[in-house]
């Protein structure tokens, strides 16, 4: 059933549903402890409303790899070019999205992205081309599997190998990995041998159904960001990372009677279910063409769904398929987690190519209503090599300690940061690896942040040079 901007309209009118219109410019907050959005008289009342909220400040590492509050440690898992797979090749590099899950004998299992483009003699370090797991062989990319044990010991191993561009993804409620190729090159571009922009399925416990990896082209071809699936309704959302126009994100319905589980869409033809991209409106009845358009934090957007008219982009990419007033754009779709009966959605960033500007968007879509709401919501950074500010969001999840907890991808310095309900931002960790210069500092994007299933265990990785890290210490609930 569709959602008419009518029936949204008379909804806020009704329900008073904390509706905040886009429209008037107030100012912006980055900076730990404030307000992301502001909602006070000052930006004095906005820190000051924030106490309390976090870790304290971060304590810089005298090894040069991690500054946490004083109280936390953090122990590397794999680092690229270092530790080495059971078949004996290095750690591959450029590590992105993760997800935990809990494997046979107390161990946690990882699966991590490699997000590696183009043909492999452009890296050090591709992902082995691992027997009866190759897609494309003259792909770089792909996804290893890391086996944290109880006494501390680790294994890797290859989950998927020759795919393009692995960045984000997402966990499925029954245990497997979604890993999305952010480039859609076709076969013949870039020395590819297949075509590219899709999904695959990586299931990190049995290896075996891991072989002969099939592209579930039913979620369309486009440059992936990451995926998450509704365990309620069976749906899953996509986003897209690109411009020129601005990407979007996505929602796939599954056939009737479609039953999820392992291995499940390998049996699905092609061009099974549905897949739409959104159509906003705000709660006057107004199309809204772009989510940068939101300048406080609490607006919402009601939804409506617009089907893809050819979802693997034989002609035409998927998202100039769409004219002008017919679908809701973004720049910079990024990390998504399911997590309090909804999809929390990135936009790192908007500039020029945007109506909007900002350094971070955090939507929260929820399927009951239909809606989006705007959760985080970053300024400018008016100087990323400074540290205290936050820019530039990328993967996220969901806190077992309530809010969320995001790794930047912006300029400058790089953060792991969190977030509660109400939009007030802390520090959880600085990337203090210099990749650069003494002269021209440089310091690698944060990525891959996700909780171990016992929530005792932050696990991230630093992606230049490729380093997963294992974060502990005495976490708190945060307050709102």
């Amino acid at each position: 059933m569709s959602l008419t901007r009518r029936d949204f309209a008379r909804t806020s009118a009704i329900t008073g549903a904390g509706v905040a219109l886009a429209g008037s410019v107030g100012a912006l907050a980055t900076a730990p402890n404030a307000l992301a959005s502001y909602d006070t008289d000052s930006a004095e009342d906005a820190t000051d409303a924030g106490r309390g909220v976090g870790y304290g400040p971060l304590v810089p590492d005298p090894d040069g790899i991690l500054a946490l509050p004083a109280g936390f440690t953090y122990k590397i898992i794999t680092y690229s070019g270092r530790t080495k797979l059971e078949s004996g090749e290095f750690t591959p590099s450029n590590h992105d999205g993760t997800a935990a899950f809990d494997g046979p004998r107390g161990t946690t299992l990882l699966v991590n992205n490699h997000e590696l483009k183009g043909p492999r003699a452009n890296w050090k370090h591709p992902v082995p081309l691992t027997d009866g797991l190759v897609y494309d062989p003259a792909a770089s990319g792909g996804c290893t599997v890391v086996e944290v044990r109880p006494d501390g010991r680790v294994a890797e191993w290859v989950g998927i190998a020759g795919t393009s561009t692995n960045c984000a993804g997402g966990a499925t409620p029954w245990g497997t990995w979604l890993t999305c190729e952010e480039n859609s090159d076709r076969a013949g571009t870039n020395g590819m041998t297949k075509d590219h922009g899709y999904v695959f399925e990586v299931d990190p416990v049995d290896r075996r159904a891991n072989r002969d990896p099939k592209p579930l082209k039913f979620f369309g071809r486009y440059d992936h960001e990451a995926v998450v699936i509704d365990p309620r309704r069976g749906h899953a959302y996509l986003t897209e990372d690109d411009d020129e126009p601005n990407g979007l994100f996505y929602r796939w319905t599954p056939p009737k009677g479609f039953a999820y589980g392992p291995g499940k869409f390998r049996e699905l033809a092609d061009d099974a279910g549905v897949l739409q991209a959104p159509k906003c409106f705000d709660s006057g009845g107004r199309f809204v063409d772009d989510l940068s358009r939101a300048t406080r934090t609490g607006t919402v957007y009601g939804v409506d769904w617009v089907d893809v008219p050819d979802r693997d982009a034989r002609a035409t990419p998927v998202r100039k398929q769409f004219a002008d007033g017919e679908v809701t754009r973004a720049r910079k779709l990024e990390g998504m987690w399911w997590g309090d009966g909804g999809a929390y959605i990135v936009s790192s960033y908007a500039r020029e190519e945007s109506p909007g500007r900002h350094d971070g968007q955090v939507w929260f879509y929820d399927p009951r209503r239909r809606t989006l709401t705007l959760k985080v919501l970053l300024g400018v950074n008016p100087d990323p090599s400074e540290d205290g500010a936050f820019d530039g969001p990328d993967n996220i999840t969901v806190s077992p300690y309530g809010g969320i907890v995001l790794a930047e991808d912006g300029e400058g310095v790089s953060h792991l940061f969190g977030a509660t309900d109400s939009g007030r931002t802390y520090p959880i960790a600085r990337n203090d690896l210099n990749v650069g210069t003494e002269e021209e500092p440089e310091y690698s994007e944060f990525a891959g942040v996700t909780f171990s299933p016992d929530g005792k265990t932050l696990y991230a990785n630093i992606q230049d040079p490729g380093i997963l890290v294992a974060i502990t210490g005495p976490w708190k609930r945060q307050k709102k």
